[in-house]
């Protein structure tokens, strides 16, 4: 698991980092567990652009991942670490005893062959999923349910871990990777250890065209526009535009805070990521 820099043989090259792909076992996702996936260039059903910036891009297939990690007692086997196209992660691939087959996010260090089991009263070792009551304090969890048998909706990017700091009652203290400080409930699950695929802030494109490979389309500036398309067009010569950087919408682009006041999951967040 690493990355790969490549000779200058081209101006873009000369700037690509790359992941190479070491870590992977199988090419072919499992048949059973993918299904199509739509692309819809960031319009809704009524065909309007929602999400700029989205379009094109190689065509995916989505894998479906077990997030809940709700088959509890049963022992499986990793049989193989495949790529995923829809997140910056790697995946397992589990065998379980009685033939069923899923994917679970890959931790670091989880290689083919390891045993992993999900429950209340199994071991706290990498890959293992239990409950926050049940995890040491200070070892590094990843993929954490926000509400009991929701399923996982925290910390499961490429290299991203968290800590339990305290339990208190029926809650538990969790630092997230931003820095945020978050009470969780001590029913969820999450699994122990580090995502895997760590180098992957490392990884550096080298040109637009692997960008548009991706589905993302070309982002203009807004004092590149004129006065009726965006708030800081139009200008004399090479104008800022003379306010502050804004959406085309007009709202405050870098610093305002656009989280709702009084949300009623602010009680469960001790410290901000922003102090």
């Amino acid at each position: 698991m690493g990355v790969k820099k490549h000779k200058p043989v081209t101006p873009s090259m000369r700037f690509t980092v790359l992941p190479d792909f070491e870590e992977l076992t199988k090419k072919a996702p499992e048949r059973g567990l993918v299904r199509g996936m739509k692309s819809r260039g960031g319009r809704n059903n009524a065909g309007r652009i929602t999400v700029r910036h989205h379009g094109s891009g190689h065509k995916r297939r989505y894998r479906r991942v077990d997030f809940r990690r709700d088959k509890h007692g049963t022992v499986a086997r990793v049989t193989a670490i495949e790529y995923d196209p829809n997140r910056s992660a790697r995946l397992a691939l589990l065998t379980y005893a009685d033939g069923e087959k899923r994917y679970i996010l890959a931790p670091l260090g989880l290689e083919v062959g390891a045993t992993v089991v999900a429950g209340p009263d199994v071991e706290p070792r990498t890959g293992n999923a239990l409950p926050l009551e049940k995890i040491p304090p200070g070892i590094p969890i990843h993929n954490i349910e926000l509400y009991p048998g929701r399923g996982a909706q925290m910390v499961r990017g490429a290299g991203a871990a968290a800590q339990i700091t305290a339990r208190e009652g029926k809650y538990a203290t969790i630092r997230l990777p931003s820095g945020e400080l978050r009470k969780v409930n001590v029913r969820c699950y999450a699994t122990i250890g580090q995502v895997g695929n760590v180098e992957n802030e490392s990884a550096s494109m080298g040109k637009a065209g692997r960008a548009r490979w991706r589905g993302r389309r070309p982002t203009v500036r807004g004092v590149a526009m004129n006065p009726v398309d965006h708030p800081m067009g139009g200008g004399e010569g090479r104008s800022s535009g003379g306010g502050h950087p804004v959406s085309p919408w007009g709202q405050l682009a870098k610093g305002k805070r656009t989280r709702r006041k009084r949300k009623p999951s602010d009680k469960f967040i001790v410290e901000r990521r922003r102090k």
